[in-house]
């Protein structure tokens, strides 16, 4: 039996290196197409909004900023019973400790994938909203897409080169061309607070 994929990117496009894991799986859909057993998705922040679409699936591939403690911009590679724990590293957003809860509810309800694997990099700024991935994770969504290609093609899941299925990514103002493209210059907007209840000099 073929089995069911859902290839997930987590986290918020709006805090830097929060963006990782989504703009990961829209890379990915926008280079590779695959058979209709395997559903690409922008997760965002959907946290427990995500059940249905575990239910649905054999393997479960997340991309995601995870914080190890590690250099900005490293890998690491974490597979089934792991993940969980891996995810929990360090609960530095809102968004992981809710994907941790999905995947605890899918295994406490008996229909979370038997298999797992999380791509994660570790987020140099979090801080930062309306910014950009920093470059040093911004260089890791190519290397982590390869990453997880080889290891679809390891259970039999190839993929073709050539845009794929892009209608669960990004509203078209995120993607990643148009939200950096129409990010003002730092002379018309203020990035660190309103500028009208800044203390006046004089």
């Amino acid at each position: 039996m073929t089995a069911n994929v859902l290839i997930l990117g987590i986290g918020n496009v709006l805090w830097a290196d929060e963006g990782f894991g989504v703009r990961c799986v829209e890379r990915l859909a926008e280079t590779h197409a695959f058979g209709p057993n395997v559903q690409l998705l922008d997760g965002g922040t959907q946290g427990l909004y995500l059940l249905p679409f575990l239910e649905a699936a054999d393997i479960l591939v997340v991309f995601d900023a995870v914080d190890y403690g590690l250099e900005p911009g490293t890998l690491k590679i974490v597979e089934n019973d792991e993940v969980p724990r891996f995810m929990g590293a360090k609960k530095m957003s809102l968004h992981q400790t809710g994907f941790q809860d999905v995947i605890a509810t899918a295994q406490l309800m008996g229909y979370c994938p038997e298999t797992l694997l999380l791509i994660g990099c570790q987020p140099e700024e979090l801080e930062d909203y309306g910014g950009s991935l920093r470059d040093i994770v911004a260089a890791q969504i190519d290397p982590s897409i390869q990453i997880a290609l080889e290891k679809l093609e390891s259970w039999g899941i190839t993929a073709t080169a050539g845009k794929g299925d892009t209608s669960q990514m990004p509203d078209a103002s995120l993607t990643l061309d148009a939200y950096e493209g129409g990010r003002p210059s730092a002379d018309d907007a203020c990035r660190t607070g309103d500028d009208r209840f800044f203390p006046k000099a004089g």
